[in-house]
């Protein structure tokens, strides 16, 4: 059972992982350019704070499940270090996806009490490879979730027994 669990809790931090990668090179990548009135209008992702902080936000968590991973082949720190990055790992995912949601929703939508226009209109690719991403950290996190679930439970079941 042992070897199962090992072997769960290692598929789903690379899948995290992949994840993370996945949303790091969508956003990274996502450009486009508009013509309006004679004005080449380009949106990039490091045109906005929040998209950089997305970014930074991912790879710090890749950083740290790559050490998480290490930490796992050391059973005294396996309890509670690893946890503790979990985590750690899983609210540095949820600021990233939340601050980058805020701009999304304001860039698709716009906002008539400031007069701020959509943008998603004019640069369509950018919007959804920034969606995308969006979609990548979301997984991340949901995944990360059920690491910490599944991490809770057996580090707490010596001392809650189900029988």
């Amino acid at each position: 059972m042992a070897k199962y669990s090992r072997f769960f809790i290692v598929v789903l931090r690379l899948l995290a992982l992949a994840a993370t990668v996945v949303a790091i090179v969508l956003m990274v990548t996502s450009h486009d350019s508009s013509k309006v009135f004679n004005l080449t209008f380009k949106a990039k992702y490091n045109n906005t704070p929040a998209f950089k902080y997305f970014v930074t936000a991912k790879a710090i968590a890749g950083g740290l499940t790559f050490v998480s991973l290490f930490l796992m082949c050391f059973k005294s720190f396996r309890s509670r270090l690893v946890i503790f990055l979990d985590v750690f790992i899983a609210l540095v995912l949820c600021s990233g996806i939340s601050a980058a949601l805020a701009v999304a929703e304001v860039g698709k939508n716009g906002n008539s009490h400031a007069g701020w226009l959509p943008i998603c209109g004019q640069v369509p690719k950018f919007c959804d490879q920034v969606t995308g991403s969006l979609i990548a950290g979301f997984v991340a996190a949901i995944l990360y979730l059920l690491l910490i679930l599944y991490s809770l439970y057996v580090v707490l079941d010596p001392i809650f027994p189900v029988n």
